[in-house]
């Protein structure tokens, strides 16, 4: 993980999705999980290459990890990334 991409962050980040915005982690699972059949998702952590989710597939949670497509820069970058992300899983219904 780069120093500018500290765990503290991660827990932020995780807090914020998993509270705010639950759809858009679903949609992670669903899109960049290969968890189509995913009815729920958490965030477990973030770090600047990737995501680690689980996800509740048929009544069993799996892990679930996503690598981004850039290493992230910062929390500002993660911001960004992730929005994108979900616009992208949006647009591919």
């Amino acid at each position: 993980m780069s120093d500018s991409f500290t765990s503290e962050i991660s827990a932020r980040i995780c807090s914020h999705m998993n509270e705010d915005h639950q759809d858009a982690v679903l949609l992670y699972a669903q899109k960049f999980g290969s968890s189509a059949n995913a009815t729920a998702a958490k965030m477990l952590s973030i770090d600047a290459l990737g995501m680690n989710l689980t996800a509740e597939v048929s009544g069993e949670t799996l892990p679930i990890r996503i690598e981004f497509d850039h290493t992230l820069k910062d929390a500002e970058d993660a911001h960004h990334t992730l929005i994108d992300m979900v616009k992208q899983a949006r647009t591919e219904k």
